[in-house]
């Protein structure tokens, strides 16, 4: 008979403490203090929920009921880059759709997953006010219109190159750091 061993994240408890103090007696505390903890940790699953109803006192229904109402708060974790496909009736009358499966294709993921590198996690969205370039992506603040689906594959690369970049520098960094000490 098998059993399910279930491994917990290492999450920086000091740092949700830290931000449970500073937001605690403010009004509307909970989704600000939500939103503190998802932008340090990255996303809200029930370990860090159940976490902070213990802390505030406030039944877990609460809270989770709390996160699985607004659309801002993620209980599965994000890929670095979020890619948000507007779908609003501009956006869609101009080839969204077309645009959504070039990037399922691409990434191999569907609506609302993530790369197993952690790298894209690929969302949609209603009209994001930007009709004038439709059809329009962004990904993480970066605006990305007038798209076809010839265009995707360009544009993820650019993202996962400044990424590779990013994870070389670092790398260098730490060889740097250990044969300077």
């Amino acid at each position: 008979m098998e059993q399910e061993v279930q491994v917990k994240e290492n999450f920086d408890y000091k740092k949700i403490d830290e931000i449970i103090k500073k937001y605690k007696k403010d009004d509307g505390m909970l989704i600000r203090i939500l939103q503190r903890t998802q932008e340090a940790v990255g996303y809200l699953p029930l370990e860090i929920q159940s976490y902070i109803s213990e802390k505030l006192g406030i039944p877990i229904s609460t809270i989770n009921g709390v996160v699985t109402f607004y659309s801002l708060f993620t209980q599965e974790q994000q890929g670095q880059y979020t890619i948000g496909v507007c779908m609003g009736t501009a956006c869609y009358v101009k080839g969204a759709q077309e645009v959504v499966d070039a990037i399922r294709d691409e990434l191999q993921i569907d609506v609302g997953e993530t790369t197993m590198d952690k790298l894209f996690t690929l969302k949609t969205s209603r009209c994001i006010g930007a009709c004038g370039l439709a059809p329009v992506i962004t990904i993480n603040e970066n605006v990305h219109g007038r798209l076809s689906p010839a265009d995707v594959p360009s544009i993820l690369y650019k993202y996962i190159k400044t990424h590779k970049k990013t994870r070389v520098e670092e790398s260098l960094s730490k060889v740097g750091d250990k044969n300077g000490a």
